[in-house]
């Protein structure tokens, strides 16, 4: 259980001016696992199953891990070749003594992997997703600012998720509906925000950072409940802008809390403040982890839905835990952007972060699976559980990179 960074002390003692501070946390944060060789192995031999016409990995069967595979225009897709840039960046900047890395190229995957993304930048069923499919390309971009074809897949997903914005609720929709008054917010689109302000950042349209910041404005009133916890999904009216209904669609009540949404919100809202230093962003996401962090079991499995019955024993969701872990590193890189930097709170997430990630590994780290994790949960309710998922895959690869990025882990 994590003691609560809003009363912890600012420690900045020991810096030297112009220095990035440095939390002080154990040297082993990470499991061995995170850097074993059959995380690239297991990662080019699924770049290496082309298919035709092309298809993406998703989730894996229960039984032998073997990954279903889905058309390009899924939601998940642009976590595959995220994935491959996430590796190019190990191989060329981060652990460039890592051998199991070296004489691919994983630029060349990535770049591959993300062609068949180009056609929904006019034409997907998606939605709000958009953000999601944009990843690949805002990773292109930054390792090659000319590449026409990466900002013109950030502007077009864009302006579509703009397209989706209603002044009258002050969010982006969600998922459509039969009903043209039922407007469906989820604590997901947090995520797809991203987006927006990497296309704002190529044409200097800052519409669509007001559209980032009301989105996030209203789902910090109306996701949230007073002890942190988030709502799934909010209806709204669209032509009044009222709530209608809180409820969840992937958890297990109305009531209960979505450990997935819930991870999705601690990072979302981390992620806005990096992009705003609206400090309201930074409280939130404290929020949201310190009610992540202390309903955690004391195993430290993360599991599907935090108010889920015990009997039947509720299934566990490392994808979960992964894109948590990712959140709360993210929000320690937050805590030390303050002035001063909070060095105490930032230490507490990391080594929160640091937990998780082991006892998440532990559990699902699956050597014979063409996955990393098992023990995915993709969506309980319609019984796809004890999985591997693709994006827990990429958020535990990002999560390490982003510790050895800090200079806080080895590979």
């Amino acid at each position: 259980m994590l003691l609560s960074v809003l009363t912890l002390p600012v420690l900045f003692h020991g810096l030297v001016c112009g220095a990035t501070p440095k939390p002080n946390v154990p040297n082993n944060l990470l499991p061995p696992e995170s850097f074993s060789p059959l995380v690239a192995q297991k990662v080019l031999k699924t770049a290496n199953t082309v298919q035709s016409p092309p298809k993406y990995p998703q989730w894996t069967d229960r039984d032998t891990g073997v990954w279903d595979w889905f058309s390009p225009d899924t939601w998940t897709t642009g976590f595959f070749p995220s994935t491959l840039y996430a590796l190019n960046t190990r191989a060329t900047k981060l652990c460039k003594h890592d051998k199991s890395l070296q004489g691919i190229d994983w630029l060349g995957l990535a770049r591959m992997w993300s062609a068949a993304e180009v056609p929904l930048e006019t034409k997907t069923g998606v939605g709000h997703d958009v953000g999601f499919l944009s990843f690949p390309f805002i990773e292109e971009h930054t390792l090659n600012p000319d590449n026409q074809t990466a900002k013109d897949a950030i502007n077009n997903f864009a302006k579509e998720l703009a397209a989706r914005f209603s002044p009258i609720v002050g969010c982006t929709r969600s998922w459509d509906s039969s009903d043209p008054t039922d407007f469906q917010v989820i604590i997901d689109n947090m995520m797809n925000l991203e987006v927006l302000f990497a296309s704002e950042a190529l044409t200097g349209n800052h519409t669509l950072r007001d559209i980032a910041i009301s989105h996030a404005n209203k789902t910090m009133v109306n996701h949230l409940r007073p002890d942190g916890s988030s709502y799934h999904v909010v209806d709204y009216n669209s032509t009044t802008g009222a709530v209608i209904r809180q409820r969840t669609s992937q958890g297990f009540a109305d009531n209960s809390t979505w450990s997935r949404g819930q991870a999705w919100g601690i990072y979302g809202f981390a992620n806005m403040h990096k992009h705003t230093q609206i400090f309201d962003y930074l409280k939130t996401a404290r929020h949201m982890a310190q009610y992540f962090l202390d309903n955690l079991p004391s195993d430290g499995i993360v599991p599907w839905d935090f108010n889920a019955p015990l009997d039947p024993p509720r299934p566990a969701d490392s994808s979960a835990a992964m894109i948590a872990a990712s959140g709360l590193i993210l929000l320690a890189q937050q805590e030390l952007t303050l002035h001063p930097p909070n060095v105490a709170g930032s230490g507490a997430y990391i080594k929160a972060a640091s937990n998780i990630i082991k006892s998440m590994t532990a559990l699902a780290w699956k050597p014979s699976w063409q996955s990393l994790l098992a023990n995915g949960t993709v969506n309980n309710p319609a019984h796809n559980n004890l999985t591997g998922i693709v994006y827990g895959d990429y958020y535990f690869i990002q999560a390490s990179n982003e510790l050895v990025s800090m200079g806080l882990a080895k590979c």
